[in-house]
């Protein structure tokens, strides 16, 4: 079932995590996906499979849209390795049939700690 709306990713990724039906949840995801460990490694294809096996619930705070590009900044809890509760931001994008994916994710953007290279805002 695909997302009609970027309100619906959020509720779907909820159901299929919780299902341990990772193909599913992948189906959320654009073709073009990357996805923001919190290494601050840029993961795709399998890494993003792999990233995304201990995740858990995830509530919406707000949506911004602007024509087919959603942002949205969402909190959300991990059970393993070790439990965590962060804020995150990510982007969702319509695809040609109407139906929401989600394009970048950056789940750890929010208090992460700078690194070198990183411009403090």
């Amino acid at each position: 079932m695909p997302a009609r709306s970027p309100e619906e990713i959020c509720d779907l990724f909820q159901k299929h995590m919780a299902a341990g039906d990772i193909e599913s949840l992948l189906s959320l995801y654009d073709p073009e996906a990357v996805f923001l460990n919190q290494s601050r490694e840029v993961k795709s294809g399998q890494g993003l499979r792999q990233e995304l096996a201990p995740m858990a619930a995830g509530k919406i705070n707000q949506i911004i849209r602007a024509g087919d590009i959603a942002l949205m900044h969402t909190h959300w809890t991990r059970a393993t390795p070790e439990p965590i509760s962060v804020d995150a931001v990510e982007v969702a994008r319509r695809q040609p049939d109407g139906t929401w994916r989600w394009l970048i994710g950056d789940p750890f953007t929010i208090g992460r700690p700078k690194s070198r290279g990183t411009k403090a805002a």
